[in-house]
């Protein structure tokens, strides 16, 4: 079990000796996922899970470093080509970041340093091992063709794209609570994806194909495959908590590799169905 936790130490720490090396480049996702060999549907929240804090921010954090450095040893070199080298577009926004990021503005810190509290912005950790109880269960799940609505925007506005997929549901006659599966498939990590960008499909099993709608639901469906699953209860708040586990300590332990396709949740029951510590949501990772 050592080697395999050694082993996504070693991805992960290839990937910010990456990130360190390349601060002049454009550091996406994809090419990141692609050096740490791990999906990209899956990478961000395994980086989080190991580093404990966001890709993104890591490579911020990163370029904010080598800005202290310039600040404090290159003199003669301008703050408005230190804020374009560590990626900002304006003195502005790299100002506020960096105060931010070390609670002194650029200039302040160019004059007297502080080294000490500085220091204390690099030391971050991964939550530690163990911390989450789990009951992982290994399935197969079949394929199955759902009716989809797609939502792409802010996460807070899911339940508006819920609300249309219910109105469909109840207009239709299709895909009934009551009798299918509601899933949800988010395709990346709400709190590390920008809020333009965030995808979020609002799903239910259904037999047919979905006819011509005014209400944007279409065919789809979840591709089946041998998946991990883990099943949460209470808030859908803190149904995170469980995901950055799974991620951190199970799979690393257990010798399997997640699939290129996102983690998905298949709802049991409902808020308005029952009390919102009773909700039961199961957590399916795809797995190789």
């Amino acid at each position: 079990m050592s080697n395999t936790i050694n082993s996504y130490d070693v991805r992960i720490a290839r990937v910010c000796e990456h990130i360190d090396q390349h601060l002049n480049q454009e550091l996406t996702l994809e090419a990141l996922s692609d050096v740490a060999a791990f999906s990209k549907y899956h990478f961000h929240r395994v980086f989080l899970a190991h580093t404990g804090m966001s890709v993104t921010r890591y490579v911020q954090l990163a370029r904010l470093k080598r800005a202290s450095y310039r600040l404090a040893f290159e003199n003669t070199k301008r703050v408005i080509d230190i804020a374009l080298e560590a990626g900002f577009e304006s003195p502005e926004a790299f100002a506020r970041a960096f105060k931010r990021t070390f609670d002194q503005s650029p200039s302040a810190f160019r004059g007297e340093p502080n080294w000490p509290a500085w220091h204390l912005r690099f030391q971050f950790q991964p939550k530690p091992f163990g911390a989450i109880p789990m009951n992982v269960s290994i399935i197969q799940f079949e394929t199955t063709k759902v009716a989809l609505l797609e939502h792409l925007g802010a996460p807070e506005n899911v339940l508006e794209t819920a609300g249309k997929f219910i109105a469909w549901r109840k207009a239709t006659g299709l895909s009934p609570v009551k009798t299918s599966k509601t899933f949800g498939i988010p395709y990346s990590d709400p709190k590390t994806t920008p809020p333009d960008e965030f995808r979020w499909d609002v799903c239910g099993s259904i037999d047919g194909d979905v006819p011509a709608n005014e209400f944007g639901v279409k065919t789809g469906s979840i591709p089946g495959g041998k998946c991990a699953v883990i099943r949460h209860q209470g808030s859908l708040d803190n149904v995170d908590t469980a995901i950055y586990a799974f991620y951190r300590e199970w799979l690393p332990n257990s010798g399997e590799e997640v699939r290129d396709f996102p983690c998905f949740f298949h709802y049991i029951n409902f808020i308005h169905e029952v009390d919102e510590c009773d909700l039961l949501t199961e957590i399916y990772f795809p797995l190789k």
